[in-house]
């Protein structure tokens, strides 16, 4: 590839922001490497259409897995108060994007979350937050599942915390059994919710399960 062409394309300012700054050494090394892979595919890298192709597929990578930066304290940020109620509180329908661990291709869907106060409750926008932190990582939906319930039990120490999530597969859409209509749930259920089928039942009505 022309030299100067090379250069043109890594300072341009459009595709040169990603997380982590440009001082960013993985993103030249991600880059490299997806130069390669559409070598192996028998792509001719230096055609107009490919030639930011590496530097915006490295700026998403980052993106995609930008959880991995990201720490719960510093989402909570002190946004948890002492109150008294102890009725159900139920944060749905938050949609999510992840990336499966073993092909790396993306899932989505959407993700319930409840819980009964002890005491302490949270700010309703750190859920989501909670969610989007787990999410933005390579992930199996199960493990993200009960990463999100074991993180706001272990924060709040609630009567019992409640999280179901559905998601659409791109691994099972796109290649293996190719099946576009399949949606998998998980779910993860911690104190009450575990323990007393009535409270259980109340949370999947209420998020339409």
């Amino acid at each position: 590839m022309n030299k100067k062409l090379h250069k043109d394309i890594l300072t341009d300012d459009d595709d040169n922001k990603f997380e982590g700054g440009a001082e960013d050494s993985s993103i030249e090394n991600i880059k490299s490497s997806v130069e390669a892979i559409l070598s192996e595919l028998g792509e001719d890298g230096g055609r107009e259409g490919l030639l930011k192709t590496p530097l915006r597929v490295a700026k998403a990578y980052k993106f995609f897995t930008k959880g991995y930066k990201e720490d719960a304290d510093k989402i909570l940020n002190g946004a948890i108060f002492n109150e008294h109620y102890d009725e159900m509180v139920i944060v749905k329908d938050i949609d999510f994007f992840s990336l499966c661990e073993h092909h790396m291709l993306p899932f989505y869907g959407k993700c319930h979350v409840a819980y009964i106060p002890n005491g302490k409750i949270v700010g309703l926008s750190k859920i989501p937050r909670i969610v989007e932190m787990y999410a933005r990582r390579l992930q199996v939906q199960e493990r993200m599942t009960r990463e999100i319930g074991d993180l706001i039990f272990k924060e709040l120490n609630p009567k019992g915390v409640g999280v179901v999530t559905e998601a659409r597969h791109l691994c099972m859409m796109m290649r293996g059994v190719e099946k576009q209509n399949s949606v998998a749930t998980a779910s993860c259920m911690l104190g009450v919710f575990k323990s007393d089928e009535k409270t259980r039942q109340e949370f999947l009505k209420l998020i339409g399960k």
